[in-house]
């Protein structure tokens, strides 16, 4: 058996005009992510003369990836390529999980205990996990940034959930 990502047998859905479906659909995505950005810019102050505003950057970069995610998708529409593959997709579903799982945790359950869930949340990315040293592990990594985030870096974050702070 082979590592590499495996094709999906059978007849394509897609239409016959896209020659390199792996470049097209990658291309689209990049178009999705400029358009989100350029979206989520059109509030910022923009450039006025030749001062530069917060929104400057932010619209510059949207429009460069815009561009090249619709020349990537040309490529992908008229250059034979690769075709669409099937990739695994516990790893980045886990790991986004655990973000996100901080970000909501961290304020109402201090870092102490958001970090060590998001921690483990993470560790279900892989089914090789060693849950007995996964926790060892995730045990000293919160006792680091325990130390690190306040003591170290002098950071006033707060280290256990809001109902014990009393």
């Amino acid at each position: 058996m082979s590592d590499a990502p495996s094709h999906v047998p059978g007849e394509s859905i897609l239409p016959g005009w896209i020659k390199g479906p792996q470049d097209f659909f990658g291309g689209l995505a990049l178009v999705a992510i400029a358009l989100f950005a350029l979206w989520a810019s059109s509030d910022l102050q923009g450039m006025r003369g030749f001062s530069f505003g917060a929104g400057t950057a932010p619209r510059m970069f949207g429009v460069l990836l815009l561009v090249l995610g619709f020349a990537i998708m040309v490529v992908g529409a008229f250059t034979e390529g690769p075709k669409l593959a099937v990739y695994a997709w516990r790893g980045p579903l886990f790991v986004s999980l655990a973000i996100l799982s901080f970000a909501v945790s961290i304020r109402p359950m201090g870092m102490i205990f958001s970090a060590m869930a998001s921690f483990m949340i993470a560790a279900l990315g892989t089914h090789e996990t060693q849950w007995k040293e996964t926790f060892i592990v995730g045990v000293c990594l919160t006792a680091g940034c325990a130390l690190l985030f306040p003591y170290a870096l002098g950071l006033p974050l707060q280290m256990l959930p809001a109902f014990l702070n009393r």
